[in-house]
């Protein structure tokens, strides 16, 4: 049995630089207030640039990663650990990197054979005509390296499409569009190599964007997910295979839609999912049985994990 005192000094590192820190900040307040319930020496560190510096300094034991997108959930900091000797929670440096490039992942994914919808790169010089009439409509344009839907668009129109690109593009040069599937919306909460119940999203707006994630009371979640027993178990292999084919463990998400004909199409991996009021990941835990001080105790265990690899 692992004991409070087995993690030793945890850091809970949140915040950050990001476009998604405010979603972090939220994130890693509850992360850290459930650990100390649970008992565990943690300390709350709102990771700036002098990050390793305090962590160093700091004498911790572990990390646990609340950080999204780029800086936290990118590989950057991972790799940065990994040279301090700090085990920390979720992917390592390669599943973190290429998780957080849609468009690696997307490469990734149809090397494996596995099936996520269509796409086109999007740059200034790019014949957006040409971009609808191989994808149709509509389409999802999105930065290939921001999360929490950050600077996507749904376009429905092809004239709608430079302005899309634009949006997309000031956060990202890399600007993907893709084929928009029409169907339901299933997340699969990923914790060691279990699978969560699925989870159906439904929403009024347009897509399921920042607003309809952490802040609109509009949007419905569906746990259990209505879907058959076998279909549910056959998706959520498929987003365990999605999740570890691109380098991703510990803990984490894997979004999809399904079409009209019962077709799964991966969208994307998160490997720092949400851990707010609005968060899925701690929604689907729930519906398993795990309420959400467990579920954070099992993803610091990852840790351990990784600790006891380095002596092997």
């Amino acid at each position: 049995m692992i004991r409070a005192q087995d993690f030793g000094k945890v850091a809970v590192l949140y915040g950050g630089l990001s476009a998604e820190r405010e979603v972090s900040l939220k994130s890693g307040k509850a992360v850290f207030d459930a650990l100390r319930r649970k008992g565990v020496d943690a300390y709350a560190i709102d990771a700036g640039k002098d990050i390793l510096q305090a962590l160093a300094a700091g004498h911790y034991d572990r990390a646990f990663i609340v950080l999204h997108g780029r800086g936290g959930e990118d590989g950057v900091l991972q790799g940065a650990l990994e040279l301090l000797g700090l085990p920390y929670t979720g992917s390592r440096i390669l599943g973190s990197a290429l998780g957080m490039d849609k468009l690696r992942t997307k490469r990734v994914w149809l090397g494996a054979g596995l099936p996520t919808p269509e796409f086109v790169l999007l740059d200034a010089d790019s014949d957006f005509a040409a971009a609808v009439k191989t994808l149709g409509l509509p389409l999802m344009v999105k930065p290939a390296l921001e999360g929490s839907s950050i600077g996507i668009s749904k376009v429905t129109e092809t004239a709608q499409l430079p302005a899309a690109w634009q949006t997309a593009a000031k956060f990202d040069s890399c600007v993907i569009a893709e084929r928009c599937i029409i169907g339901a919306e299933y997340t699969a909460s990923l914790l060691g190599d279990q699978a969560l119940p699925l989870i159906r999203l439904e929403t009024p707006r347009a897509f399921y964007d920042y607003e309809a994630k952490y802040l609109a009371d509009s949007t419905r979640y569906y746990c259990p997910s209505g879907l058959e027993p076998q279909q549910e178990k056959r998706f959520q292999e498929l987003a365990l295979r999605a999740f570890e084919t691109v380098g991703c463990s510990g803990w984490g998400r894997v979004d999809f839609m399904c079409d009209a004909q019962g077709q799964p199409w991966l969208i994307e991996v998160n490997t720092v999912p949400g851990m707010t009021d609005h968060s899925l990941v701690p929604m689907a835990a729930r519906h398993a049985g795990i309420e959400f001080d467990d579920l954070v105790w099992r993803v610091l265990e990852s840790s351990l994990a990784m600790a006891e690899a380095k002596h092997v």
